[in-house]
C-alpha cells in the first residue's frame, strides 16, 4: 500500500505524508530533498489530488527537468492510468506562462521577445549614449544590475526616482530606467526581471486573474526557498488560496545569492508568515563521507543567522581531506592537474586489470576479482571530477595546466546559447515572430551582408522606409520577405526543420561554409542547435519554436551541462567552475582552490565587509565542500598575481576552522609531472 514511500527515512516520510496546510522542509546538503518532494507529490496524487492541481517551482532548468523526470517515473510506477502530470517549472518559466496567458492586459503580444542579459545591457548602453552620458563613466552593466536589483526588491520606477532624487547616480539610473522601459514596450520585449515582476504585479492587482491561478493550483511547492527574492516571495504568496497548501524546501546554510537579491529572511521567517506551519528537519546526508561532513559542520556552525542543525551520515568515514600549500597559482594548478592524473590512472589501472583477468581462469567460486569491475573503473572518469574556484579569473592558470597535461576539461559558464552564431540564428526566429523587436532586426538585417547600412537602418526604425532609394528598398523588402517565410515555416514544420530552413534561407549556411575554419566551427554549432531542437519536434503549430526560444533565453550556467551531455564527445571531461555555479551539483572528487585570505573568503576592494557578508562567504565555502562525495582537496597559494600585482597571501581562515585530524598534507608533486610533460 505504501510502495511509493519505500526508501524514505523517518523525516522524509513525515514530509511526504503531510497533506494539508503549510510545511517547511529544512533540507541539509545531500539530504535527499528532491526525492522527498517527488514522493510527497506522488503521495498527494495517490490520495486523490489531481496532478494538474499541483505546482512545483525551482530555480534552474536543470533542476526542473530532473524533478519532472523523477515525478513522471514515480507516477508511472505507483499509479495506474494516470497520464497527467503536475506543472513543474522555474520561477522565470512560470512568469512566462502567466504573462503569455494574459499578454493583452500587459500591452504585449503572445510572441514577445525575452531579452537575455547581454541584449538588455546592449539596449541600456544605447540609451546611455542617447542621453549624452559617457558609458565609460557610467558602466551600462552596473546600471543594468542596479535596475535588476531594485526590480527584485519589488521596487517600482517612480518609487526609486523619488528616493534617489538627491543622488547623481540615482538620477541617471532613473532616467535610463524610464527610457529602457519605454524601449522594451516599443519592441514588445521583456527582460528576465520583468518575467517575475509583471507576472507578480498582475496577480497582485487583478483579483479575478489571481483567483484563476489560485484555483488552478491547490498545492504549491517551492524548492530552494532560501534563494527567493522579494518578487518570488510575493508571487508564491499570491498564488496561495485560503487553504495555504504550500510546501517550501530549503537550507539557510546554502543561501549564497544575496548579490542577486536572495533574501535569507524569507526562509527564516516562514513560521512567522505561517504560524501553523509544520517543520521537518532533514539532517541525514546521503552524499558525502563522514570526514567531509564533519568538516562541513565545523565550518557552518560558526554562523549565527541559521536554524540549528547538524548533518550526519551512515556513509563510511572515508579518506582524509587533502591539503596542498602551493608556491603560486601555477604551482597550485600543477598540483590539481597531476592529482587528477593520479585519479584517472587509478581508473585505467582497474580497467586494464579487469580486461586482462577476463581471459584468465576464474577462481574456484567463479567470482570475478572485486577490483576488476569496469563500473568501478568508470567512477574514476573525468566527469566525476570538479575543480572549484571563488572568482572567474582563477580559471586561467587551471585551464593552462589542463592543456599542458592533456586533460579534457569544460569550463562551466560558457553558455551554448550565448555563442554569436546561435544568437544570430535565434534572432531570425524571434524577429519572424515579433517584427517589433528592433534589437533582433538590428542584429541580423545585415548578417549575412546585404548592403544595408546604419543610415538605412535608422530610416527603417523611424518608419521612413518609403524614402529609401529603390535598390536599397528592394534589399530591405527581401529581408522582411525572408522573415515572413520563416514565420510561415514555423507554423507548419517541426522545430528542427525550421532551424535548418532558417540557416539556408537567411544565407548563414552559405556565408559560414565558404569561410574560415572558425566559420566552419560556427556552422557545426548551428547544426548542433538543430540536433538539440529535435526534443521540441513533438510540439506542433509553432509551440516548439516558442519553447526553444524561451528555454534559450532562460538558460543558466548549469544548463550548459545538460546541453553538453547530449554531445557525447564533451561529456567525459573535468568540470571547472565557480563555487556559485556548482550549487546543486555533486562529484566524486572535488578540488577547492584559492583558499587565501581576501580571495576566499572574498574581500571586495574598497568595500567594508559586514557580518552578513562574512556569513555568506562561509555559506559559500560550505556549499563548495559539500559538493564532494568521496574525496575533497583544498589548496592555497603563498603568492598569487592579481591585476598584474604579485601578492603575498595568508591561508584562508576556513582552513584553520577545520579540525587538523581531518587533513592529510599533500606533499611534493609526484613523478607524473615528469612523465606527462
Amino acid at each position: 500500500m505504501d510502495e511509493h514511500l519505500k526508501g524514505l527515512n523517518k523525516e522524509q516520510k513525515e514530509a511526504a505524508l503531510h497533506m494539508a496546510g503549510p510545511i517547511l522542509i529544512v533540507a541539509g546538503a545531500g539530504a535527499g530533498k528532491t526525492k522527498t518532494i517527488t514522493h510527497r507529490i506522488v503521495n498527494l496524487i495517490k490520495n486523490g489530488v489531481a496532478p494538474e492541481k499541483i505546482l512545483a517551482v525551482t530555480f534552474t532548468n536543470k533542476a526542473a527537468k530532473e524533478m519532472r523526470e523523477r515525478i513522471i517515473a514515480e507516477i508511472e510506477k505507483n499509479t495506474q492510468g494516470q497520464d497527467k502530470i503536475p506543472f513543474v517549472s522555474t520561477f522565470h518559466s512560470l512568469g512566462v506562462y502567466i504573462i503569455k496567458e494574459n499578454a493583452r492586459l500587459l500591452g504585449l503580444t503572445k510572441y514577445f521577445t525575452i531579452l537575455d542579459e547581454s541584449d538588455a545591457t546592449s539596449m541600456i548602453k544605447e540609451i546611455i549614449k542617447e542621453l549624452g552620458i559617457d558609458p565609460k563613466q557610467y558602466d551600462p552593466k552596473k546600471i543594468k544590475n542596479i535596475i535588476s536589483r531594485e526590480k527584485g526588491k519589488f521596487t517600482h520606477l517612480a518609487e526609486y526616482a523619488e528616493t534617489q532624487s538627491t543622488s547623481t547616480l540615482g538620477k541617471i539610473v532613473a532616467q535610463v530606467w524610464n527610457l529602457y522601459e519605454k524601449q522594451k514596450m516599443k519592441e514588445n520585449s521583456l527582460d528576465f526581471d520583468d518575467l517575475l515582476l509583471k507576472a507578480t504585479k498582475l496577480l497582485q492587482d487583478n483579483a479575478e486573474i489571481r483567483k484563476i491561478y489560485q484555483e488552478k493550483w491547490e498545492y504549491i511547492h517551492i524548492d530552494e526557498y532560501q534563494d527567493t527574492n522579494e518578487v518570488q516571495y510575493m508571487m508564491s504568496k499570491l498564488l496561495l488560496n485560503e487553504r495555504k497548501n504550500i510546501c517550501v524546501v530549503g537550507d539557510a546554510d546554502q543561501n549564497i545569492y544575496s548579490w542577486r537579491g536572495a533574501n535569507l529572511k524569507n526562509i527564516l521567517s516562514f513560521e512567522k508568515d505561517y504560524p501553523n506551519a509544520k517543520i521537518v528537519l532533514l539532517e541525514q546526508n546521503y552524499r558525502s563521507t563522514k570526514n567531509i561532513l564533519e568538516a562541513a559542520n565545523e565550518i557552518i556552525k560558526k554562523n549565527k543567522f541559521r536554524p540549528d542543525k547538524n548533518l550526519f551520515t551512515d556513509n563510511i568515514v572515508g579518506e582524509k581531506i587533502g591539503l596542498y600549500e602551493a608556491l603560486d597559482e601555477n604551482d597550485e594548478a600543477d598540483f590539481v592537474a597531476t592529482k587528477i592524473l593520479e585519479i584517472l590512472d587509478g581508473g585505467m589501472d582497474l580497467l586494464s586489470r579487469g580486461l586482462s583477468q577476463a581471459d584468465e581462469p576464474r577462481g574456484s567460486a567463479g567470482a570475478e576479482a572485486p577490483d576488476s569491475d569496469p563500473a568501478k573503473a568508470e567512477s574514476f572518469s573525468p566527469s566525476n571530477i570538479a575543480v572549484l574556484y571563488r572568482a572567474n579569473f582563477q580559471s586561467r592558470a587551471l585551464e593552462e595546466a589542463m592543456l599542458r597535461y592533456n586533460i579534457p576539461y569544460q569550463v562551466l559558464g560558457v553558455k551554448f546559447f550565448e555563442r554569436k552564431e546561435i544568437k544570430d540564428t535565434l534572432a531570425y526566429l524571434r524577429a519572424a515572430l515579433n517584427p517589433e523587436s528592433l534589437s533582433d532586426i538590428k542584429r541580423i538585417i545585415n548578417f549575412p551582408a546585404r548592403g544595408i547600412g546604419k543610415v538605412t537602418l535608422a530610416k527603417i526604425f523611424a518608419g521612413e522606409k518609403e524614402t529609401l532609394p529603390i535598390k536599397v528598398r528592394v534589399k530591405v523588402e527581401n529581408f522582411y520577405k525572408i522573415l515572413e517565410e520563416i514565420k510561415e515555416k514555423i507554423g507548419e514544420a517541426k522545430t528542427s526543420e525550421v532551424i535548418k530552413f532558417v540557416v539556408k534561407k537567411s544565407g548563414i549556411e552559405l556565408e559560414l561554409s565558404s569561410g574560415t575554419e572558425e566559420d566552419m566551427e560556427r556552422l557545426e554549432n548551428i547544426k548542433e542547435l538543430a540536433t538539440l531542437a529535435l526534443k521540441y519536434d513533438n510540439l506542433v503549430n509553432g509551440a516548439g519554436i516558442e519553447k526553444l526560444l524561451e528555454d534559450a533565453s532562460l538558460a543558466s550556467d548549469q544548463d550548459s551541462i545538460m546541453i553538453n551531455q547530449e554531445k557525447k564527445k564533451e561529456t567525459n571531461s573535468i568540470k571547472l567552475m565557480t563555487v556559485h555555479a556548482s550549487k546543486g551539483l555533486e562529484f566524486k572528487y572535488v578540488f577547492v582552490t584559492g583558499l587565501e585570505d581576501g580571495l576566499f573568503p572574498h574581500q571586495r576592494h574598497n568595500e567594508t565587509q559586514t557580518g552578513e557578508d562574512r556569513e555568506e562567504e562561509r555559506r559559500l565555502f560550505y556549499v563548495a565542500i559539500t559538493r564532494a562525495k568521496e574525496k575533497l582537496f583544498l589548496s592555497f597559494a603563498n603568492f598569487r598575481t592579481i591585476f598584474g600585482s604579485r601578492n603575498i597571501n595568508a591561508p584562508s581562515e576556513f582552513i584553520s576552522d577545520i579540525p587538523g585530524d581531518l587533513f592529510e598534507k599533500e606533499g611534493e608533486k609526484n613523478l607524473l609531472k615528469t612523465i606527462y610533460l
